[in-house]
């Protein structure tokens, strides 16, 4: 309990600070206000998130609600919305499930965000009508001490790389983490729980809504038909479980502020190469110049897609690591092999089908010898048609279903010696010598 003391100290703005994020965050307000009564539009314009509901951490976002009533049409309620947020915080357009503006105002990071006022979570407008819900929600069901529970479950999340539902990490919102922090009586209660987790863990705080298919469901006590889990991905639900049990058996402050990535150095990454016997390739492509959660999503998309391509053609691809920046997208592949022999078998049909005689006709004459049988099926050897992991990029790449903003046409691959020398020495350290960020 000692290190969530400390960690407490250390995430929560002192009186000070809260009462100036309060302070500009209700002079924005009131001029968004303004702002649209001088226009003669009618709208509610207040805060939701962390902000609103006192679960934020140091230097939060904050997130301004506009509130139309449901009778102004959806095209103008984002059109209105998204030139006030150009106009009163300098935003420039995001667009994840709705339309949005982010900019800042006064030191603060705003996200301002055009909805409808409806009545309930049942007659929802819009993918962001129901979060002025979530607030209302937190704050009725939480008190203070219940908040910097709240606030912990956030910092060790960040810590542990499993923060956020964008695409980039695939993890917990903080919404999800509040509702949890809840469900679960605190911080440790929920690591407690959290520890025994597996696959199709399903949770609720309220009813429960239909059925669902994902690693994780926590019906959204607000609109039981929304899993506020979604976002999750497998992957970054069993580091939390990892996280979880860790921490219980040796707590640390590690886990809220872990150290910083170290680079290896080009010289140790080759040794690191060579001592592994493994072969490496990189594949660039331009940045489209996308919002970044699109981009993230379409790159994840396409290393999945890369990566069976790669096994399905027998390079036995083993880890793959990818980044961008503002001009381009790279993924980084680990494989057991980047050349392959010049044969292979290629398994036929089952010796009682009838649609045998038809496949040794074809390989009557084969030059690599006659079919034969293996597995009780007529099998060949004969040439592959491509024998080097970029050849068979560069044929298949067009049918591997990539990320649809990725220009394939200006796509870069670069071979072993090319990736090692060229290639960023982060992301080559990560796909080398993965580590929790705990451990560092």
């Amino acid at each position: 309990m000692d290190t969530e003391k400390e960690v407490l100290a250390r995430i929560v703005p002192s009186p000070g600070e809260c009462a100036a994020i309060v302070e500009t965050a209700e002079e924005l307000r009131r001029m968004t206000q303004d702002y649209f009564a001088a226009r003669g539009i009618d709208v509610s314009v207040r805060y939701v998130g962390s902000v609103a509901k006192g679960t934020y951490l140091r230097d939060p976002d904050v997130d301004l609600f506009v509130m139309f009533p449901e009778s102004v049409p959806k095209e103008d309620m984002e059109r209105i919305g998204i030139e006030a947020g150009v106009d009163l915080i300098s935003g420039r357009m995001m667009y994840a499930e709705h339309p949005y503006t982010t900019g800042s105002f006064r030191g603060l990071s705003v996200d301002m965000v055009p909805c409808y006022a409806v009545d309930s979570a049942e007659h929802l407008q819009t993918a962001v009508d129901r979060t002025p819900f979530h607030t209302d929600y937190i704050l009725a069901h939480t008190d203070a001490a219940m908040r910097d529970e709240m606030r912990l479950t956030k910092a060790f999340m960040k810590g542990i790389g499993t923060y956020g539902a964008e695409p980039e990490i695939r993890g917990f919102s903080g919404y999800l983490c509040e509702i949890l922090t809840l469900r679960f009586g605190g911080f440790r209660g929920l690591l407690k729980a959290a520890s025994l987790w597996k696959e199709g863990t399903v949770v609720s705080l309220e009813r429960k809504g239909p059925d669902m298919d994902a690693p994780l469901v926590f019906y959204d006590p607000v609109d039981p038909k929304r899993n506020v889990a979604s976002a999750v991905h497998l992957d970054t639900m069993c580091r939390f479980i990892i996280a979880a049990r860790e921490y219980l058996g040796s707590p640390g402050t590690r886990f809220f502020f872990p150290g910083p990535e170290e680079p290896m150095t080009r010289d140790c990454i080759r040794a690191e190469a060579e001592a592994r016997g493994t072969r490496l390739m990189a594949v660039m492509f331009p940045n489209p110049g996308i919002i970044d959660e699109n981009l993230q999503a379409q790159i994840w998309k396409s290393q999945y897609a890369l990566w069976r391509r790669l096994g399905e053609n027998g390079f036995g691809p083993l880890r793959a690591v990818h980044g961008h920046d503002a001009e381009k997208a790279v993924i980084i592949f680990e494989m057991e092999r980047d050349v392959l022999p010049k044969l292979h078998t290629h398994a036929g049909p089952p010796v009682w089908v009838g649609t045998s005689a038809d496949f040794l006709a074809k390989w009557r004459d084969n030059p690599y010898g006659s079919p034969f049988v293996e597995a009780g099926r007529w099998t060949v050897v004969t040439e592959r048609k491509h024998r080097t992991a970029e050849e068979v990029l560069r044929a298949e790449i067009h049918r591997a279903g990539i990320g649809r903003d990725l220009d394939v046409s200006a796509m870069r691959v670069l071979n072993h010696e090319e990736a090692l020398g060229t290639a960023d020495e982060m992301l080559l350290t990560r796909l080398m010598r993965p580590q929790m960020p705990w451990e560092r």
